[in-house]
């Protein structure tokens, strides 16, 4: 298992960190996803090493952006 965090900068609130958590889940081997809203973290499980341009993606959709990565 693979475990990587990143920075999202825009989120307020539950919904944003709900809104961020089910795009990222869309992504292929993604096994768990825990959103900090207050730090902004975003830590993600998965069964291999994703991309960060597919994290990015997945973030961007949903209406956040992916700092520092």
């Amino acid at each position: 298992m693979s475990e990587s965090t990143y920075t999202v900068t825009g989120m307020t609130c539950g919904h944003c960190a709900a809104s961020v958590t089910e795009e990222i889940t869309t992504l292929a081997g993604v096994q768990k996803v825990d959103v900090d809203v207050e730090s902004g973290r975003v830590t993600v499980a998965s069964d291999s090493p994703l991309a960060t341009e597919d994290i990015r993606a997945a973030v961007t959709e949903a209406g956040y952006e992916l700092v520092g990565a």
